[in-house]
């Protein structure tokens, strides 16, 4: 699927994914359905904190070498309270994202294969 698929996408904005040294967004388009698939679910807005990352400003930021955000298969969501944190968690696990970070303010999905899956970690 092509750059095309971003007017399929009923409640995000490539510009909500991309990254803000480069403005690059090579986005999966499967796992970005699936954000929008868990945002449908939730009904509230999901506010991306990071999407893409080139390697430039993962390194910059202090972003693991391997990150899924550089393949485009992770997003950090803004988290507001731990009920909005609940919900997002037991429905992102339920829609088949296996891997989850937590962090005081966000949450971090990704959906990188190549990586252990069922797994879910605090920063």
């Amino acid at each position: 699927m092509n750059k095309n698929f971003w007017s399929l996408i009923k409640h995000f904005s490539e510009d909500e994914f991309k990254c803000p040294c480069c403005g690059r967004c090579d986005m999966n388009p499967g796992f970005v359905f699936m954000l929008d698939t868990l945002r449908e679910i939730l009904g509230t807005p999901l506010v991306i904190t990071s999407g893409f990352r080139c390697a430039k400003h993962n390194r910059e930021i202090g972003g693991k070498e391997n990150s899924a955000h550089l393949k485009g298969l992770a997003a950090d969501i803004l988290c507001v309270n731990s009920a909005h944190r609940y919900e997002l968690i037991k429905h992102a696990l339920a829609l088949g994202f296996r891997r989850i970070g937590i962090g005081k303010d966000f949450i971090h999905l990704d959906y990188d294969k190549e990586k252990p899956q069922g797994v879910i970690w605090v920063y």
